[in-house]
C-alpha cells in the first residue's frame, strides 16, 4: 500500500508537468478552461516559458522540423555559409559578432514564420518549440548563445509587464527586435552530432494554438 501511494503521487506531478490540461501556478494545482492554453512564466522578460497548459478543446499545429533555406548561392561558399540569408545579411556578409549559427537561426525562423502563416497561424501562436543545433566546423560544441540571440529577434522580446519592446542582441550590436512578439513558447535544444543537411547547424519544429484560443500568462 505504502507503494501505492508513492507511484500514484508521482504519476499526479508528472501529469501536471507533462499532460495537456493541467499544471502548475502560484504553487496550485490547476486546470486550464477548455478554450485556453496558458503559458506559465517566471519574471516579467524572460526569455521561455516554464511550461504550457492546454485546455482540452484547443485546436493545435505541429510543424515539420525545419532548417535553413539554401539563400547564400555566392561562387565558393562553405556547406555552412550557403545557409546564411541573405535578404538580411547582403551578400552573405555578417556583421560584427554575429555568428553562422545566429544567422541560420534568423533563417531557421524566418522559414518557421512563412510555414505558419499558410497555416493560418503566426509567430504569436506558437506554445512550444524544440530546436536541434550542430556545432560549427572546428568548434567543439553547440553554439547556444548565437542561437538565442536569434530566437530573441522573433521571440520573447517584450517585457510582460509593461508591453514595452525590448532592445536584442545582433551579434555585438543592439537593435530593436525583427517580429515584436511577446509570446514565450516553452522550449529544449539539444545538441545534434549530424543534422540530416550537409551545412545545417539549426533545425526547430514548432507547436502552435489556433486563433480563438485565449492565450495567457501565468506567473
Amino acid at each position: 500500500m505504502k507503494n501505492s501511494v508513492k507511484i500514484l503521487t508521482a504519476v499526479v506531478v508528472t501529469a501536471a508537468v507533462a499532460i495537456p490540461g493541467t499544471a502548475y501556478a502560484k504553487d496550485r494545482l490547476f486546470a486550464p478552461h477548455p478554450t485556453e492554453a496558458v503559458a506559465l512564466v517566471t519574471g516579467d522578460t524572460p526569455s521561455i516559458a516554464n511550461g504550457v497548459a492546454i485546455g482540452k478543446n484547443v485546436s493545435w499545429y505541429k510543424s515539420s522540423g525545419l532548417g535553413p533555406s539554401a539563400m547564400n548561392t555566392a561562387p565558393g561558399v562553405s556547406a555552412e555559409a550557403r545557409y546564411i540569408p541573405t535578404d538580411v545579411f547582403p551578400g552573405g556578409q555578417l556583421p560584427a559578432g554575429v555568428t553562422i549559427t545566429e544567422a541560420q537561426g534568423i533563417n531557421v525562423l524566418m522559414r518557421i514564420g512563412e510555414n505558419l502563416t499558410k497555416a493560418g497561424l503566426s509567430y504569436e501562436d506558437v506554445i512550444s518549440m524544440r530546436v536541434f543545433l550542430q556545432n560549427p566546423q572546428g568548434a567543439e560544441k553547440m553554439d547556444f548563445d548565437g542561437w538565442n540571440r536569434a530566437y530573441r529577434q522573433f521571440f520573447a522580446n517584450t517585457n510582460l509587464a509593461t508591453g514595452a519592446t525590448l532592445d536584442v542582441q545582433l551579434g555585438s550590436a543592439t537593435t530593436k527586435p525583427m517580429v515584436v512578439n511577446e509570446t514565450r513558447p516553452s522550449r529544449f535544444a539539444l545538441e545534434i552530432e549530424n543534422l540530416p543537411v550537409n551545412g545545417w547547424l539549426v533545425e526547430v519544429e514548432v507547436d502552435a494554438v489556433y486563433p480563438g484560443t485565449d492565450h495567457k500568462h501565468s506567473k
